[in-house]
């Protein structure tokens, strides 16, 4: 199928690897430039090159998204990579697994508010005027299924997600009109570094056999099966594209049927 994305841009946050990489690599292939942004300058450098080497156009922003204060400057080197984009992928990993939900750390809770939160917000005030001038904008954020059920150990996750989950669903109402959608995306359990980080750290809290926890997982997707980005990157690619305009406010599971409500 013609998504109909040719020549347009997107800025992909957290986008050297995992689900992040994997829409990055979706909108590529449907001739779209892309500007990763990651910590990692290797891994942004191998990201790239992966796609340029499928015959993609990619760029790369070294980016630290939990640092508000930087993203200014940050903001300029997108602009200069591919102008302004008409696709925004917001997206960064969660906090670590293990707080307890009457447990209250405010150091903790203000780092993730700015890392799961407040740079979504910040690269939308800067890059929305845009989409919204253009009548062409779409916005996307990589959350999770803790939005609907959450899970437990991962009350921060849970919180701010959902917060950032609600805050799009109102944004979404306020640009409809101007050709901008903004949508949720809550992936379940996918085969990435972050699912491997909290099987692992499961296994050694439990003692129970790292390769019996992701059966026990896997059991419990009714597909049977982890997921992979490639899966997630052609749903997120859709929602991009021309073809998904009267999709807006949407929060849409991509997780194999394992949202029971």
């Amino acid at each position: 199928m013609n998504l109909s994305l040719e020549n347009r841009t997107a800025l992909i946050c957290a986008g050297s690897s995992g689900l992040g990489f994997g829409v990055a690599q979706a909108l590529a292939r449907e001739g779209v430039r892309v500007c990763l942004l990651a910590r990692n300058p290797a891994r942004l450098e191998q990201a790239v090159e992966r796609i340029r080497g499928e015959g993609g156009q990619a760029h790369a922003v070294v980016a630290d998204l939990s640092d508000i204060a930087a993203l200014d400057g940050v903001i300029e080197q997108v602009r200069a990579c591919i102008g302004e984009p008409d696709i925004l992928l917001g997206n960064n990993g969660g906090p670590p697994p293990g707080q307890a939900s009457g447990d209250f750390a405010p150091e903790l809770w203000h780092k993730q508010l700015d890392a799961m939160l407040l740079y979504t917000l910040k690269l939308t005030e800067a890059f929305l005027p845009g989409m919204r001038a253009r009548g062409f904008g779409r916005i996307l954020m990589i959350s999770s299924t803790s939005v609907v059920e959450p899970i437990p150990g991962l009350v921060l996750s849970s919180a701010l997600r959902a917060a950032l989950a609600n805050w799009g669903k109102t944004l979404a109402t306020e640009v409809a009109a101007d050709g901008v959608t903004v949508n949720t995306l809550m992936p379940g359990s996918f085969w990435t570094e972050r699912t491997q980080s909290l099987i692992q750290a499961d296994a050694q809290s439990t003692g129970i056999a790292l390769s019996t926890l992701v059966d026990q997982e896997q059991a419990q997707i009714p597909v049977g099966r982890y997921g992979n980005p490639e899966e997630f990157g052609a749903v997120a690619a859709f929602l991009a594209s021309p073809l998904a305009s009267y999709v807006t406010g949407a929060m849409i599971p991509v997780d194999g049927g394992l949202l029971k409500h």
